[in-house]
């Protein structure tokens, strides 16, 4: 909005200052096609992360027909007319001047799926474009994976390898152009290319895209580059050979397909979820998945299944050649590592044929998962297309978050807003902290940070990003702050949701606790300060501690035990030795570690190999159950699980129809207990967070018990639901502690 207190003149110069997503769409050549109708003498500046405009008059006139005509990509935030400088030296007319340097502030667009324009010169025979697999515009294309610094300049991203040919210099230099000021064009003639290699290395002979075509139609296993790192990459038919190779037997893989019409074919997405899959963001969208043999093998278990479209110019020619109208796309990374960047560490991989190009990946994006729940979005995975993006913070200061353990995002807190990195992944592993840590020192350097106040760590003594906060924290001699698992949680919703206090239950499956326990099945009373643990789910056995959380047998066992329920899960020397156990084994008051006992009862799943699968796999027959009577159970505010299990073994009604009414027992007994606290202090708001969360059932029975009781419910938009959210919780939690 413009400031009303402005003062205008028709002949004094006005200095136009303005923030936002401002830099690499096409900001400046919109500013100067309007000045310059507009018949206004001054110029246009990048300076940082913002833009200053001098004009000689109508100021905000001209701010009016800006708003009215802003780029595709480009975002305004803030707009501030003042007087400005004398023009008299800048000549006649208005101009774009060279960029400088001023404040920092992160000011760029997310990489954006290529437009409509651009896909038709891809297309086009007669156009100098075509099949030309960079072509872009200051309407799309990548921009956060190739830029390394502000102001958003040729020479600051990595298409400063590739000088401009006369051709795209005169668009460069032409008003009437489309790419008129355009940071990353270039053409055949001037800019990147792909080449193909075979298993080798060596270069292979033809069109590199449309030969890599045909080698996945023949049953090939092959790694793709793309603008933030690489896919492994195959098409349906070699999907089995691709789990043996992978040694991924079970967790699900995202596809690519070629179009809506094609997600069709082995989804049924709704109109929401069609709105998200064609945005310019294009991210993996989990949908329902049709009753196929082919998805069964895609998504193993589960209800969904992970699709995305095209959005690099080389994905649709890749189609464009390929008979097929699907593809599996994931990751190319060795198991516990970053996705690889470069040509060596592929070839590392073991594929049978690599697509390469020779643009240099500055920022690792893996690509971004989300569920659409109700109205909201959920993200699993936040990262290209939706980095880098803020979210206003209620206090002001500097300081970073490192999160937790698994599915790790950092954060950095600056001015009054806070800016998670891309999704990193799960921190066991050395490339992973690295990758932690240069994003987060990419951050900073776009805003301006240097030495940040605090450092805000997890409480669990044996996560290894605990340790690289410390470190992170003496090397900047910031206060180092710890801030428990699920406060965090609680803190990073309130962030999302722009409270300052609030009631959640932060479910998930492990956290330290406070007491040293471990936590999951939580409802805290939390604010920015301090926090309260209101209740609880009753705390379960960890049988052999962390073997229980992939042996889920163990999990079923010790809560079956407790209640003399007889089961078969283990033989009589290994029953009567778990049994010992129990007396002295960890405990947990987990959510996900009761859906996961949930889970290998009913004979859903008994073991787990990758994370969060067996509840991920029950979440499909929750969908299927209708409520049973089921007694809740509780003592204080501790909801008794353990003898509600049994209540749940004794009901009438099919195994899906128990375990929903099991599930959806346990969470009235903990909205019962958020509903008293925030009644008692004169609370609104009743909020759901943790990686629990993700699962629509849960949710969905969570929404309705809490609206039923007169509360507002509140859940994550912007920010993971999982892990992902925590730095964010922990930076907050970290500033507020450091003013006092």
């Amino acid at each position: 909005m413009i400031p009303r207190n402005i003062r205008t003149s028709l002949i004094w110069p006005m200095r136009i200052e303005i923030k936002g997503v401002v830099q690499g769409v096409g900001f400046r050549p919109t500013v100067y096609r309007i000045a310059t109708a507009m018949g206004l003498r001054g110029y246009v500046q990048n300076l940082g992360s913002h833009v200053v405009i001098e004009v000689d008059r109508d100021a905000e006139a001209f701010v009016s027909q800006l708003q009215q005509s802003l780029p595709p990509l480009a975002e305004l935030s803030e707009v501030r007319i003042k007087d400005g400088a004398i023009l008299d030296d800048l000549g006649p007319g208005f101009r774009i001047i060279p960029s400088g340097t001023g404040i920092k502030g992160v000011g760029i667009p997310n990489d954006s799926a290529i437009c409509a324009n651009c896909r038709r010169e891809m297309f086009n025979p007669a156009d100098r474009r075509f099949q030309y697999p960079f072509t872009n515009c200051t309407d799309c294309g990548a921009r956060f994976t190739i830029i390394e610094d502000l102001p958003y300049d040729r020479e600051k991203t990595s298409m400063r390898d590739f000088p401009l040919c006369e051709d795209c210099r005169r668009e460069y230099e032409d008003p009437a152009d489309r790419r008129f000021h355009h940071q990353t064009i270039s053409c055949p003639r001037c800019g990147p290319s792909f080449y193909l290699l075979d298993g080798k290395g060596q270069r292979m002979e033809g069109e590199p895209i449309k030969e890599f075509a045909g080698l996945l139609h023949d049953g090939a296993i092959g790694v793709a580059k793309s603008w933030g790192g690489m896919h492994i990459c195959c098409t349906l038919a070699t999907l089995p050979r691709l789990r043996e190779w992978y040694r991924r037997k079970q967790k699900p893989f995202a596809v690519m397909v070629r179009d809506l019409e094609a997600a069709e074919r082995y989804s049924t997405p709704s109109e929401l979820e069609k709105e998200q899959l064609s945005s310019k963001h294009r991210p993996i969208v989990l949908v329902p998945k049709k009753e196929a043999e082919i998805n069964e093998l895609i998504s193993p278990g589960l209800g969904n299944i992970g699709i995305f479209l095209p959005y690099t110019e080389m994905q649709h020619l890749l189609f464009s050649h390929l008979q097929e109208d699907a593809l599996v796309m994931t990751s190319a990374n060795v198991p516990g590592e970053p996705m690889v960047l470069r040509d060596e560490d592929a070839l590392g991989l073991g594929a049978e044929y690599y697509l390469l190009h020779d643009r240099e990946v500055l920022n690792r994006c893996d690509d971004s998962v989300l569920r659409v729940y109700g109205n909201k979005t959920f993200f699993l995975r936040k990262s290209r297309g939706h980095i880098p993006s803020g979210i206003p913070l209620p206090m002001q200061g500097e300081a970073v978050g490192v999160g937790a353990q698994e599915s790790i995002a950092g954060a950095v807190a600056a001015g009054g807003t806070v800016f998670a990195t891309q999704y990193i992944g799960d921190a066991s592993s050395y490339g992973v902290l690295q990758f932690l840590e240069g994003s987060l020192a990419y951050q900073m350097r776009l805003l301006g940070v240097e030495g940040p106040r605090a450092v805000g760590i997890d409480l669990h003594p044996g996560y290894s990003t605990r340790r690289l906060g410390k470190e992170l924290a003496e090397r900047w001699k910031a206060e180092l702050v710890e801030v428990q698992h699920h406060w965090a949680h609680a803190a990073a919703l309130m962030v999302d949701a722009g409270l300052d206090e609030m009631v959640a239950l932060t479910l998930d499956g492990t956290g330290y606790g406070a007491d040293g326990v471990a936590w999951g099945g939580e409802v805290l009373h939390a604010d920015f300060g301090s926090f309260t643990r209101v209740g609880h789910l009753q705390e379960i056995p960890l049988l052999g501690g962390e073997k229980a959380v992939y042996d889920v047998r163990r999990l079923a066992f010790g809560i079956t035990e407790q209640l003399g329920i007889s089961t078969d899960y283990f033989d009589d020397a290994q029953a009567q030795l778990l049994r010992k156990m129990m007396r002295s084994s960890p405990k947990t008051t987990s959510f996900g570690r009761v859906l996961d006992a949930l889970a290998c009862y009913f004979d859903v799943c008994d073991y787990r190999s990758y994370d969060g699968e067996p509840a991920m796999k029950l979440e499909r027959h929750l969908e299927n159950g209708r409520n049973v009577p089921i007694m809740v159970e509780r003592e204080g505010n501790v909801i008794m699980s353990v003898p509600m299990f049994r209540g749940m073994v004794e009901a009438k009604g099919t195994p899906d129809d128990k375990a929903y009414s099991y599930v959806r027992a346990l969470l009235k007994g903990l909205v019962d207990v958020a509903a008293e606290e925030a009644e008692r202090h004169k609370l609104k708001h009743i909020g759901l967070t943790g990686g629990v969360s993700y699962n629509h059932t849960i949710a969905s029975i969570t929404e309705e018990l809490v609206t039923r009781k007169g509360f507002l419910f509140a859940v994550p938009e912007r920010l993971p639901n999982g892990d992902g959210c925590i730095s964010t919780g922990q930076v907050a939690v970290a500033l507020r502690k450091t003013q006092g």
